[in-house]
């Protein structure tokens, strides 16, 4: 099992360090739901990457046991996620503001406001399980266990490296939250800087990161062939 949690571990910190996710929490703990909005946005990132990555492990076992050749199969899946990401990368970098120039923001975030429990949930579950790259991410991690739960894992320890790699994956949301609903008023000004920062270095965080997991999610697909 150590050997698949720490294949995944990249994986989960690839998720984890997603500045529009942390921002998106951080705006919530500054609006005027902050404790309901907050919890919900947390809860249905959670759900987000368990859903996505559990359909994964599934998928690959299924491919694994339909094609006859499962290491050809998954090296094929690995090379696909991974020149997916490297264009995810290629994006970012392009997209990133020049000199001088305002970080672009989506759209949605002067709605966080007026967002409810079940909007909250909603939301925390679509940008972790539907959002491209974390799917990606997901999608890659979801692999990783179910070829490793098929060739060197005991049974009952895929539940382990998909609770392992959930919790680092989510913890980046996790922690400001959990800090906020214990000590609101301390953590309101180093959240609001930090949502600041992020917002700044954006594009630049994840074409570093979108690039060194699509390069090494490639190198994998490779030798799987």
């Amino acid at each position: 099992m150590g050997a698949v949690i720490g294949e995944v571990l990249p994986l989960a910190v690839g998720v984890a360090i997603s500045p529009i996710p942390i921002i998106a929490a951080i705006l919530m703990l500054l609006s005027p739901r902050a404790r309901v909005t907050g919890t919900g946005f947390l809860l249905g990132w959670v759900l987000g990457i368990l859903v996505a990555t559990t359909v994964f492990i599934a998928l690959s076992g299924s491919v694994a046991e339909g094609t006859g050749e499962p290491v050809a199969a998954v090296g094929i899946a690995q090379l696909t996620l991974g020149a997916l990401l490297l264009l995810l990368a290629i994006r970012s970098w392009r997209g990133r503001p020049r000199d001088g120039e305002e970080p672009s923001l989506p759209a949605w975030m002067g709605a966080i406001d007026r967002f409810t429990l079940p909007r909250a949930l909603a939301f925390g579950f679509l940008m972790s399980g539907v959002n491209p790259k974390n799917l990606l991410l997901c999608a890659s991690a979801g692999i990783t266990i179910g070829v490793g739960a098929t060739d060197t894992m005991p049974s009952g320890t895929t539940t382990a490296a998909l609770v392992v790699f959930t919790l680092l994956a989510a913890s980046t949301v996790a922690v400001p939250v959990v800090a906020y609903l214990v000590a609101a008023d301390r953590m309101r000004g180093p959240l609001d800087s930090l949502r600041a920062w992020l917002a700044d270095n954006n594009a630049l965080i994840m074409a570093v990161l979108l690039l060194v997991i699509g390069v090494s999610m490639v190198g994998k697909g490779l030798g799987q062939l």
